[in-house]
């Protein structure tokens, strides 16, 4: 059976997910645990962090790393990267230190949002680093409202690093439109019955 190709989407990651906000604002997004929170929450929460990133100079196709076990705040981390117009770099925590400082440098990050846990245990780096437990009181101060960061699908979505099993890592560039189209194709195409997909890395996302 043959499947027609869906249409190149013209929205960014953040901006699809904007969209389902405004269809099913109180609808749960996302649940770690047992917390939750609706979209309409998920979004007000990741569009304080973009205001706040974009106030410390953050921009379109700059890369900003988030280091975090997998919770709620990394959701709001990764969202609020994309709202701010930058692109992320994914940093395991579980990482060797060298492996984590070479691909801080190798990416020139000069802000790392992470968690307070996780502060002490990064090797020593030049970025300006965020935690989200302990300074969320600061990014609070800031709009709830949706940025608009002037991105395109063109610009950046994510930094990925390859294994460098056979070399050093290298970092993969990914724009807005290949996540999405990606996600629209998995959408529209059948497969496995419960099938999830999320944009970003298979081994770091939720």
């Amino acid at each position: 059976m043959s499947h027609s190709i869906p249409k190149p989407v013209q929205h960014c990651v953040h901006q699809l997910f904007e969209l389902q906000v405004e269809r099913t604002p109180n609808n749960i997004a996302v649940v770690f645990g047992k917390q939750g929170l609706t979209y309409q929450e998920l979004n007000c929460r990741s569009n304080q962090l973009a205001h706040y990133l974009r106030f410390l100079g953050v921009h379109p196709d700059m890369l900003v790393g988030i280091c975090m076990n997998r919770s709620l705040d990394m959701v709001i981390g990764l969202l609020g990267i994309l709202k701010a117009g930058a692109a992320y770099v994914p940093l395991d925590p579980a990482y060797p230190q060298e492996r984590l400082a070479f691909m801080i440098e190798d990416s020139q990050l000069s802000i790392l949002l992470t968690e307070s846990e996780q502060r002490t245990q990064l090797p020593l780096h030049p970025a300006q680093v965020i935690c989200l437990d302990t300074d969320w009181q600061q990014i609070a101060q800031h709009s709830e409202t949706n940025p608009d960061s002037g991105v395109t699908p063109n610009h950046l979505a994510y930094t990925i690093y390859t294994s460098g099993s056979t070399g050093k890592p290298k970092g993969v560039l990914v724009p807005h439109r290949g996540v999405t189209n990606l996600l629209i194709f998995m959408q529209q195409t059948p497969g496995t019955h419960g099938t999830r997909c999320l944009p970003g890395h298979q081994y770091y996302l939720l």
